[in-house]
């Protein structure tokens, strides 16, 4: 069982910045693909963004590329995801999710588990 806390949400300003942490009880986080996702229109949660095991490749929802930046740092067990020029838009709770599979998935069934969300709010 892998638990994920989510922190780092809160008010900004549109066109400001937010960065979330998402720390990972599992002891074998380094073996975990993991990703970013928010509510959506017709959809539980949409993909926001994602990340490999070893950090080295990422995946962008269209919506936040450029904007966006999803990084981890296995050594602490935490991913991130750095918000830059944030939109009105872009207010959601935030989701990290973990799956035990090497790829990235854009899919929220693929993942295995689910932290309880951070809410970032962006006003106009």
């Amino acid at each position: 069982q892998v638990q994920l806390i989510e922190s780092g949400g809160g008010l900004v300003q549109a066109g400001g910045s937010l960065k979330l942490s998402c720390a990972a009880s599992a002891r074998t986080f380094s073996v975990y693909a993991m990703g970013w996702f928010r509510p959506a229109p017709g959809k539980e949660r949409e993909f926001v963004a994602g990340i490999i095991p070893s950090g080295r490749f990422t995946y962008y929802a269209d919506s936040v590329k450029g904007r966006f930046t999803i990084s981890r740092d296995n050594a602490k067990n935490t991913v991130y995801l750095q918000m830059n020029s944030l939109k009105p838009e872009d207010t959601a709770v935030y989701y990290c999710a973990a799956r035990l599979i090497v790829s990235i998935s854009t899919n929220e069934d693929q993942y295995d588990y689910w932290g309880q969300g951070t809410q970032v709010t962006v006003s106009s």
